[in-house]
């Protein structure tokens, strides 16, 4: 069965607390339109779809004339169908983890660690680190989609500081001082920024709680007569309050950049830069792990000095956050989104109504494609036999093998593939 390199995937979903319910989830719209009798419970969060082999979701293959169930069994089975170089690359697997993300409450302050960490955190606590690996992301909206990421410039922290007195009071005045004063010193803003940020989150609980308490308080009585509350951040504060009462995390909106994307824009997150999604449907691709460093919004483990020591403290814009992708110059329908990592490349291939046939071309990596909008016929000399796509469906496209779409949608199509251009 070596022979056949081309074949559709069914993919795992994980109903974390935080996703959205029942058919208002891209993640089960997409899983009911690959599945027409799968069962949607409109009380269930469907919260992410794994594509990829992570032990906690290795795709099935939907094929049962192949011998392999899932889709990590085939290419232990079948290295060469990563290409030579991915293969050599990253020992026979695959290196990422290709997933639908769709977040109705706030996921946790967050960062992922570089490799050297990684493999310390997994080797002291396993149970908290499953995996040796980094774990940069990239997530690109679907839907509008709001998230943290990456530290506020000085100016704007310093702002809170002076109009939060909530907020002023658990960083402390030495440390807003040295903040204040860091300003435009080479060397300086880091450690003053660290400083501030980690005295926050070592904060006594009962402080903590208080001044949230007082602070969420005087904004809902500032809304209620109609006062502008933007000075405070109020209309996210109260919503994360909402759904996370008492958590520290809450004071990390004046820290931390709010970013919103727009159906086809992305951002970046490398190594150690702290993040949190909001709101919204987006897919993502990572490196294939699942380590997570958390430490506010989440009922999970949470490890603040792990977090506060590891961060990077670069203060930065939010516009710079976002992450810009580039049209292919030898297919106008292939928009890349190329992280600075080796280990994954994202294609969204933007097919036009008026194409009634579209070539899905061959690389020298193995590759997964999922489709968000439309319907086609897909032909391959090394699939087991034609294959129908609509919307939700899942493929694996082995290295150097190409994909005809017979497109029978009147509006076009809209797929994204995941691979490795090394």
């Amino acid at each position: 069965m070596a022979d056949f390199r081309v074949f559709p995937l069914s993919c795992v979903v994980q109903n974390y607390a935080w996703g959205k319910l029942g058919l208002d989830s891209e993640v089960a719209q997409l899983v009911l339109g690959s599945d027409p009798v799968a069962v949607v419970e409109e009380d269930k969060p469907y919260a992410e779809l794994w594509m990829g082999t992570h032990p906690k979701g290795d795709a099935i293959i939907k094929d049962n004339r192949i011998s392999q169930k899932t889709l990590g069994q085939w290419i232990a089975h079948h290295p060469g169908c990563l290409g030579s170089k991915v293969k050599d690359t990253f020992q026979g697997q695959l290196p990422f983890l290709f997933k639908v993300l769709s977040v109705n409450t706030a996921l946790s302050i967050q960062a992922h660690p570089n490799k050297e960490l990684a493999a310390k955190l997994h080797a002291q606590f396993p149970e908290h680190y499953p995996d040796d690996n980094h774990k940069p992301e990239m997530a690109i909206a679907l839907t509008h989609f709001e998230g943290l990421c990456g530290f506020r410039p000085v100016e704007e922290i310093v702002g809170f500081l002076n109009s939060v007195p909530e907020f002023h009071a658990l960083v402390g005045n030495e440390a807003a001082e040295q903040l204040q004063g860091s300003r435009g010193q080479v060397g300086c803003v880091g450690p003053a920024l660290k400083k501030c940020f980690t005295r926050m989150m070592n904060c006594e609980k009962k402080v903590f709680v208080d001044q949230l308490n007082m602070l969420v308080k005087r904004v809902t009585e500032e809304a209620a007569t109609g006062k502008d509350t933007s000075g405070s951040n109020g209309e996210l504060l109260l919503r994360l309050h909402s759904q996370f009462p008492g958590d520290i995390g809450c004071f990390s909106i004046y820290f931390l950049n709010r970013v919103t994307l727009e159906p086809g824009e992305a951002m970046f997150l490398g190594a150690n830069e702290p993040h949190a999604y909001l709101f919204g449907d987006c897919i993502e691709c990572m490196a294939c792990s699942d380590n997570t460093v958390r430490a506010g919004l989440t009922p999970k483990f949470i490890d603040v000095h792990t977090l506060c020591e590891m961060l990077d403290y670069s203060p930065a814009p939010a516009s710079s956050k976002l992450f810009p992708c580039v049209q292919d110059p030898s297919d106008p329908c292939v928009f890349l989104y190329d992280p600075p990592v080796p280990d994954f490349t994202v294609m969204r291939i933007q097919v036009p109504a008026s194409a009634k046939q579209y070539l899905v071309a061959p690389l020298d990596c193995a590759g997964i494609l999922l489709v968000v909008k439309g319907e086609a016929t897909a032909t391959s000399g090394t699939a087991l036999s034609d294959l129908p796509l609509h919307r939700g469906s899942v493929l694996f496209i082995s290295a150097n093998e190409s994909v005809s779409l017979h497109i029978s949608s009147p509006s076009g199509m809209t797929l994204f593939r995941a691979c490795c251009l090394l």
